[in-house]
């Protein structure tokens, strides 16, 4: 008599490759998660840097008014220039003022005729970012480690700038 062969996978065989599947994960889950708050941390400076280049232009185009707040720098689809709405940035930065934008950064903007400040913090420290960012009509984009709201912009000048 023949003995009958088995087709398929036997126990060991599925638990031996769901070991080996969790071991992957362990090692690329938090690798992944850094890159992330990375990307993250690259875009907050990168909107920051829009936003110092937008309030020039906006200061250019309506002299009268000064700087402006992230409002008058955006502007609803189909945009319509104007000092109300200038349409400098996109209207998803110029509303993350209270929810996060894409990056998961808040952004605060505070303006005078003759100054502002602008600032990027995670909306969840350790997940959207680990640091907070700032800058002010110098354009010198700062970094504050902690990540938490940066109070003022005296306090923000007396950070240290990107390298």
């Amino acid at each position: 008599m023949k003995a009958k062969q088995s087709k398929g996978f036997s126990l060991i065989e599925l638990l031996i490759v769901v070991a080996i599947i969790l071991v992957i994960a362990a090692i690329a889950i938090p690798n992944y998660w850094k890159a992330r708050m990375s990307a993250n941390e690259s875009a907050a400076t990168a909107a920051i840097r829009t936003i110092t280049s937008a309030e020039t232009s906006y200061l250019t185009a309506y002299p009268t008014v000064g700087f402006g707040s992230l409002t008058q720098l955006g502007g609803a689809a189909p945009c319509t220039a104007s000092s109300s709405s200038g349409c400098f940035i996109d209207n998803n930065l110029a509303t993350a003022t209270t929810a996060p934008g894409k990056s998961g950064y808040v952004y605060g903007l505070i303006n005078t005729p003759s100054t502002y400040y602008i600032q990027a913090y995670p909306n969840v420290a350790n997940t959207s970012g680990t640091r907070s960012f700032c800058a002010t009509e110098d354009g010198v984009i700062r970094v504050d480690s902690t990540g938490v709201p940066i109070a003022s912009e005296v306090a923000c000048t007396m950070l240290p700038g990107l390298p």
